[in-house]
């Protein structure tokens, strides 16, 4: 402790602040929701309530620390004669842009009462720490102290952390989903099959469940369905057109091997031989060319509807999906022209050139009617 005090004297010494606001900052104000504490706490007296209370309520939340290390900081500078106020902020639950407001607006409401010329941050961590640069709009801060908790190494701790992750797992819906659903699933499967003597061939719906759970997770994929799937009228329009879209993607598969010429299937050159022949190349992108992009289409389309309804401000970006999608259509069309025909590649040039100056016209066009509605908006306001 008093190395800390050392170095807090040494930051203090070096700025030219005199009088000294001590700040405990709870960016997720665990003081008020709970120990049901209103902030801001000014004084040595009232921090040390708030954080007995805190402490009472909740004896492995950090912040009680935090507040009990920002009062010793607080008689550390006292005792060297320099005139500190000790003060706990809070911001929200949620954090986020609405905790730092009300952060600066406390600091702001302390100053009134107390007017420092320099401020000495104590936190728990990074989270509070991100407050920072917003206090130091009101006043510059001279140091920064985060409080590091002393705990158990021992094997009795271990194990009791060990349980409580055991016991987040089991009951906290967020993560027994992934961690015993998708193992139950699996294990209930592999249990049927073998009882059916279905063994050898249920081995390859396990492995694909699992691996679909993974990219799943992964890729959040959940999550952007539950927010797509949200009973609005915004919701539905983008629940359905993403359903059209993947069935038409995928009945574009069998479009594309109905349109290959059977004479070439029946070839005898092997699956190697027809996987890289050019001409079945060609004709089946040929066929699955019209339905994949309606599929894609249907999706692009949904989604700038439910935006444009919703009045979320990205239809700019919804507006040059579909464009570059049609844009590309041609050239994709004569690239497989080529692979079919005896065309020269040559030809890809013009349908290449024309689609992308299609993209950059309307991409011109649709920012630049962004900024006019932008600079009305300025104006207006």
């Amino acid at each position: 402790m008093s190395q800390r005090s050392d170095k807090v004297e040494k930051d203090v010494n070096a700025s030219t602040a005199n009088k000294l606001l001590v700040i405990c900052i709870d960016r997720d104000n665990d003081v008020g929701e709970k120990a049901g504490i209103v902030t801001p706490v000014i004084g040595r007296d009232a921090c040390i309530e708030a954080a007995q209370r805190l402490a009472l309520e909740d004896p492995e939340d950090a912040d009680s620390n935090s507040i009990f290390s920002a009062i010793k900081t607080y008689e550390d500078l006292v005792s060297k004669g320099y005139q500190v106020e000790v003060v706990t902020v809070a911001g929200v639950k949620d954090r986020g842009v609405q905790a730092d407001e009300k952060v600066l607006n406390e600091t702001k409401k302390v100053l009134e009462k107390f007017s420092a010329n320099g401020a000495v941050i104590v936190s728990d961590g990074e989270d509070d720490e991100s407050v920072i640069p917003v206090i130091q709009n009101v006043l510059p801060v001279v140091s920064v102290q985060r409080v590091v908790m002393k705990v158990s190494r021992s094997v009795e701790y271990s194990y009791a952390v060990f349980g409580k992750y055991l016991k987040m797992i089991a009951y906290d819906s967020r993560y027994s989903k992934f961690f015993l659903g998708v193992p139950g699933i699996l294990l209930l499967i592999g249990g049927i099959a073998t009882v059916f003597d279905y063994t050898a061939e249920i081995f390859a719906v396990l492995v694909s469940i699992l691996g679909g759970a993974f990219l799943i997770r992964a890729f959040d994929i959940d999550r952007v369905w539950s927010s797509w799937s949200k009973p609005t009228p915004m919701g539905f329009i983008r629940m359905f057109t993403m359903v059209a879209g993947v069935l038409l993607i995928l009945s574009s598969i069998p479009a594309g091997i109905t349109a290959i010429d059977p004479e070439l299937i029946e070839s005898d050159t092997g699956l190697v031989g027809k996987i890289t022949d050019q001409i079945i190349i060609g004709q089946f992108v040929a066929g699955v060319l019209p339905i994949l992009w309606t599929g894609l289409g249907a999706i692009f389309a949904g989604t700038l509807l439910s935006n444009w309804i919703g009045g979320v401000p990205r239809q700019i970006s919804d507006i040059l999906r579909i464009i570059v999608l049609i844009a590309l259509y041609p050239t994709i069309h004569q690239f497989t022209n080529i692979m079919i025909s005896d065309v020269s590649s040559f030809t890809l040039i013009p349908p290449l050139l024309g689609g992308l100056a299609a993209t950059l016209i309307s991409a011109t066009i649709l920012f630049k009617k962004y900024r006019k509605h932008k600079d009305q908006e300025m104006v207006s306001d």
